[in-house]
């Protein structure tokens, strides 16, 4: 499967920024057999907060155990991009993340670490994670 965003301008349709989980590529795993940790940390993550509508500045990580699927980096990257403009709390926002590439990859293990700015002297670090036994 080819890649649907490599090479191609990064304008999202407000349909991927409806449903962000339709713009997630994946390619397979290159060494489905070995248990392999892949980590992407997005440092520009930007969501509203949906009470007062003022941004939400967080890095994210994700780090995971692929087991037949990789996700395809620029991707993820349009996928964290859909959220610029969302009305989410911060606990919603990771859960989602988390779902969303669970439910596409199929994972061995996964995390999602949410990092947030100071707002009103208070940061914020929210994660959440998921594991699947399968047979090999």
């Amino acid at each position: 499967m080819k890649p649907r965003h490599l090479g191609q301008k990064s304008i999202l349709t407000a349909e991927q920024i409806a449903r962000p989980r339709t713009i997630l590529d994946t390619f397979p795993n290159p060494s489905p057999r070995r248990d392999y940790e892949i980590k992407f940390v997005f440092s520009e993550f930007t969501s509203v907060c949906p009470i007062t509508g003022q941004p939400d500045f967080a890095t994210i990580t994700v780090v995971y155990v692929p087991d037949r699927l990789c996700v395809e980096m620029k991707s993820l990257k349009l996928y964290f991009f859909a959220y610029r403009n969302k009305g989410i709390f911060y606990e919603a926002v990771i859960n989602t993340i988390l779902d969303d590439l669970a439910a596409v990859l199929k994972p061995r293990r996964m995390t999602v670490i949410g990092d947030f700015a100071a707002r009103g002297g208070t940061t914020a670090t929210v994660s959440a994670s998921t594991s699947a036994k399968r047979a090999r």
